[in-house]
């Protein structure tokens, strides 16, 4: 049987993860093509991938506290599963807009596979020897298959039609099913007990606060990142410019993950943990009000790839606080918590006071994220890893 330590493992797990997280290479394309070809208006648009990012959110809820008594291969190949079906109804509507009600069902239950299936990957990446390590380099897999995405799905479309980039979508689903029915690894070669869950002690307060900080930080990049077109529109900017922009961003976001597991042993969690939210906030003041277009470029080019390196430390420390994977296989709920939220925010803050608010908003955000930090590192001295004697 596959050990999650093992290579064969470890590319399993990146499988898993690379599918679960599909939301966030295709979001830009994915709207587009809802609006462009199915006839949505962006409310609907949003709507209809929220509730897919939000039915993320109430599988991780669920399945995290439940981690160590589910049987973690056939959790993870049923949620592709479904996910693969409802992808592959949604592909079989007409593209119009009257399509509207039953595509926003298979989303949901879209949402509800894949956040199972994630929330138990991202148990097993956390239950691996170097949690750290393995959470970069899958971050680095996403970000190839970003690249892929955005090369290859326009062009699919433009020789389809838009129900190609749902038939992608099942298609990447029901490969993970199979691949991880018949090789998801075991966790950390340790013997699963079902029986020992009840045990468990409570998370500690510092396990509470790096989730804090994480959901910040995502909620921070949604509600910024999504914007990055319009605001660039906006300030005038030639649109061939700003597609250059996301293409570089494609390729600089496959570098945070491999640095920051090159980086484990040299970085502090801590130290990274506070240049995130400062920088990401002065990146995002410098994207919203930049009426020059290079800084703007930079800036946009660099914001993603600050979140990815930074939760890969936050990640690897908390799986170090909690070795019993509960709460690293709720990292599909932090993340989505601010991916659902952000957008809706940073359309409110722009109707009522402009882009340029949205960097200001995104330093308030930080601030909270600092301060969180700041207890945190108060209570890392008295705290036991759970899962683990004190």
């Amino acid at each position: 049987m596959t050990q999650s330590n093992s290579l064969g493992g470890k590319v399993v797990l990146s499988i898993g993860h690379v599918a679960g997280m599909i939301d966030m290479v295709a979001l830009p394309l994915w709207i587009g093509n809802l609006m462009q070809h199915y006839g949505f208006s962006p409310v609907q648009a949003g709507l209809t991938v929220t509730l897919f990012l939000f039915s993320v959110v109430i599988a991780s809820t669920i399945v995290a506290p439940l981690f160590d008594r589910l049987p973690h291969r056939a959790s993870v190949a049923a949620g592709f599963a479904v996910s693969c079906a409802a992808f592959l109804i949604v592909s079989r509507q007409p593209v119009e807009s009257a399509s509207l009600l039953p595509i926003i069902i298979m989303h949901v239950i879209a949402g509800l596979g894949t956040g199972c299936a994630l929330s138990v990957t991202h148990g097993n990446i956390g239950r691996t020897d170097n949690p750290h390590q393995l959470f970069g380099l899958v971050n680095v897999a996403l970000g190839v298959l970003g690249i892929f995405f955005f090369a290859g799905l326009p062009q699919l479309v433009i020789h389809f039609d838009a129900s190609a980039m749902f038939l992608v979508f099942a298609g990447t689903m029901g490969l993970a099913a199979v691949v991880t029915a018949l090789f998801f690894p075991t966790a950390g070669g340790a013997t699963h007990r079902p029986e020992a869950a009840p045990k468990m002690p409570a998370a500690p307060k510092a396990v509470w606060m790096l989730i804090g900080v994480v959901i910040a930080l995502t909620f921070n990049q949604a509600m910024v990142f999504s914007f990055l077109e319009r605001i660039g529109t906006a300030r005038g900017f030639e649109t061939e410019k700003i597609n250059i922009v996301l293409i570089v961003l494609g390729f600089v976001n496959l570098l945070p993950g491999a640095l920051a597991a090159i980086l484990q042993r040299r970085l502090s969690p801590l130290a990274v943990g506070f240049f995130g939210p400062v920088l990401q906030a002065l990146l995002a003041l410098t994207m919203s009000n930049s009426p020059i277009f290079m800084p703007y470029a930079v800036a946009a080019a660099l914001y993603v790839s600050i979140v990815i390196f930074t939760h890969t430390f936050l990640f690897g420390l908390l799986a170090r606080l909690d070795t019993s994977g509960r709460a690293v296989s709720a990292t599909p709920a932090m993340m989505m918590i601010g991916s659902c939220t952000g957008p809706a925010v940073g359309g409110a803050i722009v109707a009522g006071f402009g882009y340029g608010a949205l960097g200001v908003a995104a330093v308030l955000v930080s601030i909270l994220a600092l301060s969180l930090l700041t207890l945190l590192r108060s209570e890392l001295p008295s705290v036991s890893p759970v899962g683990q004697s004190a």
